[in-house]
């Protein structure tokens, strides 16, 4: 009976653990825990990525045009470059047209990139460019015209909430299939989610976003949350604010600084404001994680900016990585006045040209001597202009 009894005991006990275990798994992580997470890590590396014979995140993605070659080969690149890391859009439309297929070509794409050393950072929603996407084939680029085809996830959907159960049901079925994946490096649950869309899509763009996006955000952070995993959440600020401040910012600026793991940011500034921005962070006391820089005309490079950021121990993500279809060599103005008869002087975005050959070997140089120099260290060759140096 006594046997029966401390049994009976003993199970009540690991019935209730449980509950208090994934309370504690569903809560913000700790500051130590984030750091101890961040300590594990390479200092990370990479590019935002698409590959260049795709147009957006769903030309990526869907069956008819997934690319696993192109894929592995590009992503030779990067790891020659000595990078570890790429961010990656993912989308909810992909996820509701075939949840299994979906998810068995990200698997695809993480074998790929464990392969070169890779761990990505994946995306689940974004707000920028087009409002209203479409499945199937996609239009082909816009002469002159910087991420002519770029699709925002959900877009108007977000203002139907007979739509918020797809949603939750996409979140949870993606992040928990992948929560334990050690080919994972994060999850950005939404990029710039009060971004008011970019290009000539005003008319087109949902009513009252910023409100919008201020209640369904937190709710993606719970639903990530909600099946446990082992990677960090964020979403990356990006408004010229000062961020120092939490009752200067906007309810979704609050959000993203005090639900995120890990914080990461976006800057296209010349260092000394990239220098401020990261001062504005730090007294949060978490890792990080720069997720979007480098547009050399407004000033961000990777010659003044990468050698600043590894000093600093920040992670850097640049916008671009091989020239091809979303044409984000050129220039945000390109939307006012395409580039049809003349290129930009100067690349905006981007690393490689479509062969894999550097656009600036320089680039190249710093990028391989930082990431390969111990963590903290930055070397002298990273900050001298080589003699060779191209202009443009």
């Amino acid at each position: 009976m006594k046997l029966v009894m401390l049994a009976a005991t003993l199970a009540l006990a690991t019935f209730l653990a449980v509950p208090a275990a994934h309370a504690a798994d569903t809560a913000r992580w700790s500051q130590a825990r984030a750091k101890t997470w961040y300590a594990a890590q390479r200092w990370p590396v990479g590019s935002n990525y698409v590959p260049a014979d795709a147009i957006n995140q769903l030309e990526m993605w869907q069956a008819d045009t997934f690319d696993p070659k192109r894929i592995d080969l590009e992503l030779g690149w990067a790891q020659k470059l000595g990078m570890n890391t790429m961010r990656v859009f993912l989308h909810d439309q992909l996820w509701q047209q075939d949840p299994e297929g979906f998810k068995k070509r990200i698997g695809i794409f993480l074998d790929i990139a464990s392969r070169h050393g890779i761990k990505p950072m994946l995306v689940l929603f974004d707000s920028c460019w087009d409002p209203e996407p479409k499945l199937g084939p996609q239009h082909p680029p816009v002469p002159g015209v910087h991420n002519s085809g770029w699709v925002q996830g959900p877009g108007v959907a977000m203002t139907d909430p007979s739509q918020y159960p797809r949603l939750e049901h996409y979140v949870k079925d993606i992040v928990g299939s992948f929560a334990d994946d050690k080919r994972v490096l994060a999850w950005d649950v939404w990029n710039e989610p009060d971004n008011p869309g970019g290009g000539d899509y005003d008319a087109r763009e949902p009513k009252d976003k910023v409100a919008l996006v201020a209640k369904l955000l937190p709710q993606v952070y719970a639903w990530a949350r909600s099946v446990h995993p082992a990677q960090p959440l964020t979403s990356g600020v990006w408004h010229d604010d000062d961020w120092s401040d939490l009752a200067k910012l906007n309810a979704v600026e609050r959000t993203q600084l005090t639900e995120s793991d890990i914080i990461t940011f976006h800057s296209y500034d010349w260092p000394e404001v990239f220098s401020r921005r990261v001062q504005q962070l730090t007294g949060y006391g978490r890792p990080l994680i720069c997720t979007e820089y480098m547009a050399r005309s407004a000033g961000s490079t990777i010659d003044n900016t990468l050698p600043l950021a590894k000093k600093l121990d920040v992670g850097m993500i640049n916008w671009g990585f091989v020239e091809g279809k979303t044409q984000t060599t050129l220039p945000w103005d390109s939307w006012q006045r395409p580039y049809t008869l003349q290129p930009p002087v100067v690349w905006f975005h981007d690393l490689l040209r479509a062969d894999g050959t550097p656009y600036r070997q320089r680039e190249a140089d710093v990028i391989r001597d930082l990431t390969q120099a111990p963590r903290g260290v930055v070397p002298g060759q990273a900050l001298m202009p080589s003699a060779g140096m191209q202009t443009h």
